[in-house]
This record gives structure tokens, C-alpha cells and sequence, in this order.
């Protein structure tokens, strides 16, 4: 699955958790940006893109996360690596 896919993807499930189905996210987009994506939204997102991608993002990496393109990326490194195994 490539970046735009996992974007699309991504975007879909910020919308649902938030509420917003005309949402229009960015990679470069951040919680601030986003009307409702506080911190409790922003684990329903983690968890929801877990589920989705079936993948397990720790609380370290949850931290790090600063916009919308390097939760993209975390999924698309973590989901080439399950696919390697």
C-alpha cells in the first residue's frame, strides 16, 4: 500500500473518530489544525488506524508522532515489515 493509499485511508478514519465527514487532511496537517482532535481523539485515531492496518504503534512512537504524514509513514513502515516477515 503506498503513502496516497494510506492517506486516504488515514483521512477516512480521522473523519469517522471526529465526526467531520468533509474533513481534507494533508500530510503537513497537525491535531491543531483539525477542529476537535484533541488528545483523547488522538489515541481513538491510533487505536482506529491499529485496527485498520493491523499494526501496533507503542506509546513512544505516539509521542513522536507531530502530523498527519508521519503517522502515514509510521503505517507504511510498519506494515512493509509485517510483510516481510
Amino acid at each position: 500500500m503506498d503513502k496516497s493509499a494510506i492517506l486516504a485511508e488515514v483521512t477516512e478514519i480521522i473523519s469517522d473518530v471526529l465526526d467531520q465527514p468533509d474533513l481534507i487532511l494533508g500530510l503537513d496537517t497537525t491535531a491543531e489544525d483539525v477542529e476537535g482532535w484533541d488528545s483523547f481523539n488522538h489515541i481513538n485515531i491510533v487505536v482506529a488506524c491499529e485496527g485498520k492496518f493491523g499494526v501496533k504503534i507503542n506509546t513512544a512512537e505516539i509521542e513522536e508522532l507531530r502530523n498527519v504524514g508521519e503517522l502515514v509513514e509510521l503505517i507504511e513502515k510498519k506494515t512493509l515489515a509485517r510483510a516481510a516477515r
